[in-house]
């Protein structure tokens, strides 16, 4: 008799996650949200995901599928938290910052979307979780009970004309099917982050709608937005970002307060690599030129656009995907002498003779509040994306600190029942 895996990597080396395909994501997503949640709702799709898998991997018969096999533990950097005190959902998932500040403070995540494959694969690396894809895709009733929904969602445009207002002012977003979920599911919060420009899109109106429909539609209580600076909570960034907090009607609204600012006193220094880094993160001496050309033009004509070098007692510009988002962040490291650096070359030529480098990729995970725990296991390229995209964690750990005390005052009907 074939030994059953006593961990998840055996598991998943078994099997052989490899998403070529819709069906093969929701294989894997199926099961491993039924490993991780053990929840009635995946069962069906587990089972299918399990045969599926094991019918592709006829080099290793893993026997008929069982609901009561898990794997006995999670050799992933960021496993699931034990004895759970709430549980949450994770919408745009994207690489998990709103699971890692939801599991420190005892949460359990019992159902987590993206549609980025690259950014799924980051999660699944980390999380030992395969998450759906596209949520437009994916009906309210296959998601489990939950006392916290989580989204980071993008900012999108209504159409108002010739709509009523509220709900059906949304269709067609991708708010639209946040709104329809918490309307199946009945979260006791709601916590939802997007860009500061969401309080001056469409002259305000987008936002008007968001609250509207959570107060009025939904029957939520909604404390007025705020937003919130992540170099106020203990990283050297300069992110502002709105963040809306709404409370099922049975939920104590009137305790929760938006947190104070804690921690302003970082600098780049206190999240600079330890030692010294590639030269693939210099910066060429023939491209250094022609930034400094580009900002030279702009200044002539009195625009701010252009390169900028973060000191390293500095705060970072906030980090983001496209444009000039690495080169707002360029910081000079001369840890390698002088003449190591004249000597340094890259496939787009000699090393610039300042010293100047953008930040890796593991300097940004920290900006964002991501652990040293977190492994990126995708490129270069995806790693600037997926950080530059994701939440502040520090910040939403300060929310979470104001909101979970409220979430767990109150006890849902499955645990009024066990009383």
């Amino acid at each position: 008799m074939r030994r059953i895996p006593l961990n998840y990597s055996e598991a998943r080396t078994k099997l052989g996650f490899r998403l070529r395909n819709a069906e093969d994501l929701n294989a894997l997503a199926s099961l491993t949200h039924y490993w991780q949640t053990k929840h009635s709702v995946y069962r069906r799709g587990a089972r299918l995901g399990w045969n599926h898998l094991v019918a592709k991997r006829k080099a290793f018969a893993m026997g008929p599928f069982s609901p009561d096999w898990f794997p006995g533990s999670y050799d992933v950097p960021i496993p699931p938290v034990d004895s759970p005190k709430f549980r949450f959902i994770d919408l745009f998932a994207g690489i998990g910052g709103f699971r890692i500040a939801g599991q420190s403070f005892g949460g359990h995540c019992v159902f987590s979307s993206e549609i980025d494959r690259f950014a799924r694969e980051s999660y699944e690396h980390n999380y030992g979780e395969v998450p759906f894809g596209d949520i437009c895709n994916i009906d309210s009733e296959n998601i489990p009970d939950h006392d916290l929904l989580c989204a980071g969602f993008p900012c999108q445009a209504f159409s108002i004309a010739g709509r009523r207002g509220g709900f059906d002012d949304t269709r067609g977003t991708l708010f639209f099917e946040i709104a329809r979920i918490i309307k199946a599911k009945r979260p006791k919060v709601v916590l939802l982050e997007n860009v500061k420009g969401l309080t001056n899109h469409q002259k305000g109106r987008t936002l008007d709608t968001i609250i509207r429909t959570l107060k009025k539609n939904l029957r939520y209580i909604v404390p007025g937005p705020r937003i919130l600076n992540a170099r106020n909570f203990g990283v050297p960034q300069n992110r502002e970002r709105i963040f809306i907090v709404a409370f099922r009607e049975d939920v104590d609204a009137e305790a929760f307060q938006y947190p104070k600012a804690q921690d302003d006193s970082k600098t780049f220094l206190d999240i600079r690599e330890e030692e010294a880094v590639a030269s693939k993160y210099f910066v060429s001496e023939r491209y250094w030129k022609s930034l400094k050309a580009h900002k030279a033009r702009h200044a002539a004509k009195g625009n701010g656009f252009g390169y900028e070098i973060i000191p390293d007692d500095g705060q970072s510009n906030a980090i983001m995907v496209g444009g000039m988002g690495r080169e707002r962040n360029l910081v000079i490291d001369q840890r390698p002498t002088m003449n190591e650096i004249l000597n340094l070359r890259k496939p787009s030529g000699p090393i610039n003779g300042e010293s100047v480098r953008r930040m890796t990729p593991r300097e940004w995970a920290r900006l964002q509040g991501f652990p040293d725990s977190f492994q990126i296991a995708v490129s270069d390229g995806q790693a600037y994306k997926q950080f530059g995209n994701s939440v502040a964690i520090p910040v939403v750990k300060a929310m979470l600190e104001q909101i979970v005390p409220s979430l767990l005052s109150v006890k849902t009907s499955e645990e009024l029942t066990q009383v």
